[in-house]
């Protein structure tokens, strides 16, 4: 190989791991720089940021110190998400950090940055994961597998309330794994008599259309999956519940402290502390594919006492034992 042409593949070859560097890793000497990205409005995500920041100063990258963190919110409109997503990898940043139904649009687009998701659907039959431990492409994070906890909370509502008959479940159908957990509430009626209807909603029109078919069914309760489309709008939804006086039940804390009767799912607390794990290890140069996709391991019950009052239900002190908050 003559002088020229060796040059000009060592210089081929250092341009390439250039390269490689920068699509893939951080020069350590600089403040990390991350996008955060939510297809709905920053209602949506607001209760769990400082839980996420926490995690984050807990693994040494601190918000205005050393981390910047580009706030990106859709809007409800997934086209916007689209839109936001493309422009974080523009930007660029190191990694992205997204959830609900942003998870799903992103995977599409096989940006150039990792992606740290936190899902409620299976990640497996999402298409994100060979299985837990294999994460396809560069992506990776933690899963809620809320479909379990769906017909747990129905048989829950059943405890308390023996004699109810009809159930509607509110979900959003651009969220993936809400067709997973209806078909689980809807298995979980036939199996203990209850007649188990749904209602989608995607963005705030429907709400209306959902809350008025509820009072054409004659629904007694409500099982609201949980995506952040619902925490951005779950006032509207426990003030129609108020009115006609019908029980909530969801998965997360935020429902039960706005006016559910009781909430029952994964700690999220330590859900969104073990999602800061994930971008630290991949700030330092772990890729995305290294790291298992983790299921929850804590879970967490609130009874809302006041709200049981109102509605007139004995909660038994069984029931209550179980619970890890009461709210009077």
């Amino acid at each position: 190989m003559g002088e020229l042409t060796r040059r000009a593949v060592t210089i081929a070859l250092v341009g390439a791991a250039a390269g490689v560097r920068s699509a893939g890793a951080r020069d350590p000497g600089r403040p990390a720089r991350i996008g955060l990205l939510t297809a709905q409005r920053p209602a949506a995500i607001a209760p769990y940021l400082p839980i996420l920041r926490a995690g984050l100063a807990d693994e040494g990258f601190v918000e205005g110190r050393n981390l910047t963190i580009e706030y990106r919110y859709g809007e409800d409109s997934r086209e916007r998400t689209r839109d936001l997503a493309r422009e974080l990898a523009d930007l660029p940043v190191d990694l992205v950090v997204t959830q609900g139904t942003a998870v799903g649009l992103v995977a599409q687009m096989n940006l150039a940055v990792p992606i740290v998701f936190v899902i409620s659907s299976d990640p497996i039959a999402s298409g994100f994961a060979e299985s837990l431990s294999r994460p396809i492409g560069n992506k990776t994070g933690l899963t809620f597998m809320a479909f379990e906890f769906a017909s747990k909370r129905l048989e829950m509502l059943r405890e308390l309330m023996p004699a109810i008959e009809r159930v509607t479940v509110l979900g959003n159908p651009e969220h993936l794994g809400t067709e997973s957990e209806r078909a689980f509430a809807e298995a979980t009626g036939r199996r203990s008599g209850l007649d188990v209807g749904f209602c989608g909603m995607s963005v705030p029109s429907d709400i209306d259309a959902a809350c008025a078919r509820m009072v054409r069914d004659r629904a007694q309760a409500i099982a609201l999956l949980t995506d952040s489309f619902a925490v951005q709008n779950r006032e509207v939804l426990l003030d129609f519940a108020r009115g006609q006086n019908l029980p909530v039940v969801s998965g997360w804390p935020v429902f039960a402290e706005s006016g559910a009767l009781f909430t029952y799912g994964p700690r999220l607390s330590a859900s969104y502390r073990r999602l800061a794990y994930y971008v630290g290890r991949i700030l330092r140069g772990t890729r995305a594919t290294d790291l298992p996709i983790e299921r929850p391991s804590v879970f967490h019950t609130v009874v809302n006492l006041s709200t049981a009052r109102r509605l007139g239900i004995e909660v038994p002190r069984a029931f209550l034992a179980r619970a890890d908050e009461v709210i009077e």
